[in-house]
């Protein structure tokens, strides 16, 4: 097996369509990996290009380039976990091979933090690390019963099988859920907390009234941070409800930003998405005594109307500027 992992700066919903579009005109098996990414299993294209998988990475990269001005970086592997890992390893401009052997593939993975595995969270590694097992190849060494003690029966055979980079999964070809985003670009590497939650404010904003126009609610929402030295931090939280109400859409997108901590990082853009779409006469919304609640609900359509006809004339109070 021959898998790909193209990963393209830019904004998310473009980068996700031309990046799609590109790797359809190789190969079938495509799966779109939120929020700039994509999976693509090249084995059957091997024979039809008649070149090897590296270089159909750097084929891919160098139509990407020319096509859309989009400098992306790929990883290649046997396996998806391994291609993920190499092509965010890999600098943008950059086609990583992963070689398909034992002694390849234990070079790659060794050094690395156990953080960095496909897979382990941030739960999972700490308590890893409490262990001494702070590196995927002490987690290698280590026996899978005792990696069961650890984790658990389940969580244990999955580390022990992945720190020695074995990956089950297969690439499954989908097209990119329905999802409306968001994006904005500082003028500068923004640190202060307090503004980026200003920004995310205003993210939900649009994103609320965007989903209130097209009649649908959003089922999960995704936060993208983007950082001064390109690296990106992602996290995806389920609604509890599919909602299109803005103050649920920014206390989430909040809390995915809190829960971060990121403190002086050096954040460059923010990107929100609203992901698994669906027409809001489909979904079920719990009732609620909220006196409060509900009249902001009613209120939201007016408030929508005035916006579209006088841009910026009503917002939210934290705008407002004396």
């Amino acid at each position: 097996m021959a898998i790909i992992y193209v990963q393209a700066p830019g904004p998310p919903r473009e980068t996700w369509e031309t990046l799609l579009q590109v790797l359809g005109d190789i190969t079938p098996v495509v799966e779109a990996v939120p929020p700039d990414a994509a999976l693509a299993d090249v084995s059957g294209s091997v024979r039809y290009f008649d070149c090897d998988a590296v270089e159909i990475a750097r084929l891919v990269r160098v139509r990407v380039l020319a096509l859309y001005g989009l400098d992306c970086a790929v990883g290649v592997a046997s396996n998806p976990m391994l291609a993920r890992m190499a092509g965010h390893h890999g600098p943008p401009g950059a086609v990583r091979c992963i070689p398909d052997t034992p002694q390849g593939i234990s070079g790659f993975l060794n050094p690395e933090p156990v953080a960095v595995l496909y897979g382990v969270g941030p739960k999972t590694a700490r308590v890893l690390c409490e262990y001494g097992l702070d590196s995927i190849g002490k987690v290698a060494g280590t026996s899978e019963a005792t990696l069961q003690r650890i984790l658990g029966a389940k969580i244990g055979r999955l580390v022990h099988e992945r720190a020695r980079g074995i990956d089950r999964t297969r690439v499954v070809p989908h097209a990119p859920p329905k999802s409306t985003s968001a994006e904005l670009r500082f003028d500068r590497h923004e640190v202060d907390g307090s503004v980026r939650r200003g920004a995310l404010l205003g993210l939900a904003v649009d994103i609320g009234r965007q989903l209130r126009a097209d009649g649908q609610v959003a089922r999960a929402l995704t936060l993208t941070v983007h950082y001064a030295d390109r690296s990106t931090t992602t996290r995806t939280r389920v609604l509890p409800e599919p909602t299109a109400h803005t103050p649920v859409l920014a206390g989430t997108a909040q809390a995915l930003h809190d829960a971060l901590g990121l403190q002086r990082a050096r954040v460059t853009a923010l990107s929100l998405r609203a992901e698994d779409l669906t027409t809001v006469r489909l979904s079920g919304q719990q009732l609620t005594f909220d006196r409060q609640t509900e009249s902001a609900r009613r209120l939201e359509p007016v408030l929508d109307r005035i916006a579209a006809r006088w841009p910026g004339s009503v917002g939210p109070a934290t705008f407002a500027r004396p």
